[in-house]
């Protein structure tokens, strides 16, 4: 039986530019099979998608964006058919 996918949305907020964020979220989203994207913003934010089964997305979120940032907005975790990405990748 497969796995549910959800996707979800973030951004995360402090120091997280310069600091090699998107490249850690990167090497992190890989290591838990994650797919989506990231980005910085012209904020000073990070935002990106992800997409993956519920128990890897939970421990994305506690391993990744708890550890370094002053804030992280999540949209609500929303179960999707099929990937709509083929990795997780930073947009530049």
């Amino acid at each position: 039986m497969a796995k549910r996918l959800f996707a979800l949305d973030f951004e995360v907020f402090g120091k997280v530019q310069g600091v090699f964020f998107r490249k850690y979220t990167e090497k992190q989203a890989n290591q838990l099979g994650l797919r989506g994207w990231c980005m910085n913003t012209a904020e000073g934010t990070v935002k990106g998608q992800l997409e993956g089964p519920q128990n890897e997305l939970n421990e994305m979120l506690v391993i990744s964006f708890f550890v370094v940032v002053d804030k992280a907005v999540f949209t609500e975790m929303k179960p999707i058919d099929d990937y709509s990405f083929q990795a997780f990748g930073i947009k530049r």
